[in-house]
Parts: structure tokens; sequence; C-alpha cells
């Protein structure tokens, strides 16, 4: 039997995103986000398997079925973090948990430190910290993500001839997922175009940060944090081979096998992380 979930559609002021929601109308409530150019099927293995939530997985500006930004505007952490309290605010969500993956885990970690009092709790998977840089490249950053912006103007986005080939190129992409991941995004992600297929994300999304964070800027949200937090980091992932970024931080840390992607990758991977999830959720 397939797991019950309900697509669902948020009409925010000043946006309309699309969401999946899953679990008891009377769970905790929590805001699952996913990753960079993913999707709410991000959670499509992960959610059905966490007991007692209420989860609403957000497709992002710019991602799945959500609406893209305007012309000119752009998708800076900020503005993530603004749409998710414009979404709270709708459901009638004071308080309420993130569940986070990657961008999404760094989208959970800003809310939680502007907004300590609002978080009641945190699960992160493989991502936490925002991207930092040096101050003294804050100049030549910022000229060069205007000149990408100036250019993206005069790009096609990529067409793929079947959906074969568009899944195929996702599991290929810049992390690397599994074929059944890569079906799963490829669900809310793919749509039919003149010559065939191509991926529904805002091409802006791909464009380079002008402005990033120093390290004390970024370590500040982290060390607001006021609520319990769990971080599964992946053996094969993208913070493994950093630990000085998990130095410090005052967050359970679970190590678990597996990509970048672990939780979506397969059942086995989800399962591990479920199990992690479920005692962290369990505990008072």
């Amino acid at each position: 039997m397939s797991p019950v979930v309900e697509e669902i559609r948020l009409s925010l002021p000043h946006i309309e995103l699309a969401a999946h929601l899953f679990g008891p109308e009377d769970g905790l409530p929590v805001i699952a986000l996913h990753g960079w150019l993913d999707n709410a099927n991000s959670f499509a293995r992960l959610a059905p398997k966490l007991k007692g939530l209420r989860i609403v997985a957000l497709d992002l500006a710019g991602h799945g079925h959500s609406a893209h930004r305007p012309l000119g505007a752009g998708y800076s952490l900020w503005d993530y973090a603004f749409d998710v309290l414009c979404v709270a605010e709708q459901l009638g969500w004071q308080r309420f948990a993130l569940l986070g993956h990657s961008l999404g885990a760094i989208i959970s970690v800003v809310i939680a430190g502007a907004f300590p009092e609002r978080v009641t709790r945190m699960a992160l998977i493989d991502g936490v910290m925002p991207h930092t840089g040096a101050q003294h490249s804050t100049a030549e950053r910022m000229g060069q993500a205007l000149h990408a912006q100036l250019e993206l103007r005069h790009k096609r986005k990529s067409v793929h001839p079947t959906l074969e080939r568009g899944v195929e190129a996702r599991m290929k992409g810049l992390v690397a997922v599994s074929r059944e991941a890569a079906e799963l995004l490829a669900q809310r992600g793919l749509m039919p175009v003149t010559g065939g297929y191509s991926w529904r994300s805002d091409s802006r999304l791909t464009l380079p940060s002008p402005l990033r964070l120093t390290d004390e800027q970024g370590m500040s949200f982290v060390q607001r944090v006021a609520c319990p937090t769990m971080l599964v980091v992946a053996e094969q992932g993208m913070l493994a081979p950093h630990p000085q970024r998990l130095d410090g931080l005052p967050f359970t840390v679970e190590r678990l096998p597996g990509g970048h992607h672990l939780h979506l990758n397969d059942e086995a991977g989800a399962i591990l992380v479920a199990d992690c999830f479920n005692r962290f959720f369990a505990v008072p």
C-alpha cells in the first residue's frame, strides 16, 4: 500500500508554492525543505516513515511545481526564510519544527537562528552552515554574480529528447543521485517542452550568490539556535570531508553510511535516517 500524501497549494501574498502533506492532522507541525535543484519528492521515501508528524514538504520557490520569482528578484537564503515564515503564518503554526536537507538544512538554521522562539526542533540532513566567503573578495564576487545574471538572458535551458535522458542528466548532476532518486525528482521536476523535456527549475537558481556571509556571521545563526537539533552526516556526503565545519556545533551529530541524498537514494538509507529522526522526535 502506497503512503498517503496530499498535494496542496499555498497562495502567499507574494508567491504561490506547491507542497506535499504527510501525517496525521494532530501530528507535530513540521516544515520540510529540500536541497538545491530538488523538490518536495526529496522526502517521498523518508516522510511516510516518520511517526506522529504533520509534515508540509515544500517545493521551494523556483523548484518543482512552485512559482518562479518575478523578473529582477533573486533566490537568497533570507528570501527562502521569508517564504517559510509566510507558509507557517498561513497554516496557523506559531511554532513548528524544521526538517531540512542540504540547502533546506541551511535555510532551517537561518530561520532557527533568526527566530529561535518559533522553532521547536530541527532535523538536518547533510547540511548546516551557510556557505561563507572572505571579506576581501566581496567586490569581486559581486561583479562576477552580476555579470552572470546579465549573461543568463542569452542562454537557453537544456532540452532532453526523452524522459529517460532527463532522468540520466539528473543522475549525473553536480551531486550524483541513484536512478530511483532521479526518477522521483523527475516526477515533479521534468516538464514537456517543444523537442522533449526540460527541468522546471528556474535558471536563475544556477547563478552564483552575489554576497556570502563571513564565517563569524554564519556561526552567529548556529549559536542562536535554541531548540534540540539533530544533524545526520552522510559518510560519503558533502560534510564528511570537511570535519572542521562540524567542530563545536551545539547539535547532536549522527554519521550514517551513504551519499549526500542518503534519505532518497534507496530504501535502506531512508530507513536509517528515519530511525534516527523517530528517536529524536520521540524525546519529550
